[in-house]
């Protein structure tokens, strides 16, 4: 019963207002990576799902989007709230996913394992939306690219250890690739594929 009630409660409380809200939010984070956007309208995905990427799921995603998720995910009431509030549905196939959500401390995937999309149809990729323990706090990288004056600057906690490698290639790939947003709480920052991103110097 308890998870019958976490897949109906917990969405948008004016999923039409809420959406667009979130939704600007969310472009105008991809429109200038590395500033942090913020969720500040009512929402409470079922655990272990954080704030932000609940509010992505329910704004970015309908029945004509796959979703892939974590083990952990899957097995929560996630699945069920997806379904109730979205309509979507969820595959076991990372190349299929339209968009795909990793909960903090859970193993990020390889970025290869997900669609790329093609030289034709660059959009056919997946969007990741990653939460991390925090968006502060971790090693500098240095941003550049397309909606950055000069550099930006970005210290996520918990990212891979083989991320800038991954990122680096997932770059290369362009306009293929995929794109990333980090979550943490209420907070996320958006990389679009288009964003460079290094190690800052000491």
């Amino acid at each position: 019963m308890l998870e019958v009630t976490e897949s109906l409660d917990g969405g948008f409380p004016d999923a039409v207002t809420h959406a667009q809200t979130v939704f600007r939010s969310v472009m105008d984070a991809m429109a200038r990576p590395g500033s942090i956007g913020v969720v500040d309208v009512t929402v409470a995905p079922p655990a272990p799902l954080g704030i932000a990427a609940g509010a992505l799921l329910l704004t970015l995603c309908d029945h004509d989007t796959p979703i892939w998720v974590t083990p952990v995910l899957a097995k929560s009431a996630l699945s069920g709230w997806i379904g109730f509030h979205t309509g979507a549905s969820l595959t076991s196939t990372k190349t299929d996913a339209k968009f795909a959500f990793v909960e903090a401390g859970a193993p990020v995937p390889s970025l290869t394992q997900f669609a790329l999309g093609t030289q034709e149809y660059p959009d056919r990729s997946t969007t990741l939306v990653v939460e991390v323990p925090s968006l502060e706090g971790g090693k500098p990288l240095q941003l550049s690219g397309p909606g950055i004056r000069d550099t930006a600057v970005i210290a996520p906690k918990g990212l891979p250890e083989t991320f800038l490698r991954q990122w680096a290639d997932n770059g290369a790939l362009f306009p293929r690739g995929v794109d990333m947003v980090l979550t943490a709480g209420r907070r996320f920052i958006a990389l679009p594929r288009t964003t460079k991103i290094r190690e800052m110097e000491a």
